[in-house]
């Protein structure tokens, strides 16, 4: 399967399958899914429900591994990975965001958005720097000492994504990052996406069930039966 031209070759997956149960009760989630991405590509990721997407977003974040095939990193094989190595692999190159937002209730959204730089031991100056930087980015100066239950949905969605990106990743990956937001909020929230993209060449992987969100993307890949089947790149006006 062929990638845009956009950088180089950043992610392969070659003959992925993945199975969850044994026996009668097993169930294939993937069965021999090819996909390339280069860096710098925004992906929308699609499919109905059962279609293997969100289980292909969950191997690409190290979430979850492959029960046969590659996945190449970079040329890395991470499937040869250790748990530690793959966690590395995570904290230092991706960022995540879900639909949920996954913010600490009762912390400032800068003590939120510091986060994954306490986890890599950063001292206090640079991540506080750090955090009020990626606020900055997600249009949200003024708003570092406000909590979770101050903010408004997609003023939290802000926050999940600013605290994605505080470790300046490779790879942004989104789990259905407007589901939870109505339109308009939607909306702003893939104008800002598609603006780290953009603007700061972060591959943006998104899955999503809104082809209104999916727009935003410069390729469409549709998962269907555990494999990919469709992948299109938008055509540039």
């Amino acid at each position: 399967m062929t990638h845009s031209d956009v950088g180089a070759l950043l992610i392969s997956l070659r003959k992925v399958i993945k199975t969850y149960g044994e026996g009668t009760a097993a169930v294939q989630a993937l069965n021999g899914v090819d996909l390339d991405i280069g860096q710098g590509e925004f992906v929308a990721i699609m499919g109905p429900s059962g279609s293997g997407k969100s289980t292909a977003l969950n191997i690409l974040g190290c979430l979850d591994a492959p029960s046969s095939g590659h996945y190449l990193f970079r040329d890395i094989e991470v499937d040869t990975l250790t748990r530690n190595q793959r966690a590395l692999l995570r904290r230092h190159y991706l960022g995540f965001v879900f639909q949920g937002f996954n913010l600490l209730s009762r912390t400032s959204a800068q003590e939120n958005v510091e986060l994954p730089l306490l986890y890599r031991g950063e001292d206090a100056a640079h991540r506080h720097e750090a955090s009020r930087r990626a606020l900055a980015q997600v249009g949200l100066t003024g708003w570092e000492h406000h909590t979770s239950a101050e903010l408004s949905g997609g003023q939290q969605q802000r926050v999940a994504i600013a605290r994605a990106i505080v470790t300046q990743p490779l790879v942004l990956l989104a789990d259905e990052p407007t589901g939870n937001l109505d339109s308009k909020r939607g909306h702003e929230i893939m104008e800002l996406l598609g603006s780290l993209n953009r603007d700061q060449g972060i591959t943006v992987i998104m899955v999503t069930h809104e082809l209104d969100m999916a727009a935003y993307a410069n390729r469409v890949v549709r998962f269907a039966d555990g494999n990919v089947g469709s992948d299109s790149m938008k055509v540039a006006a």
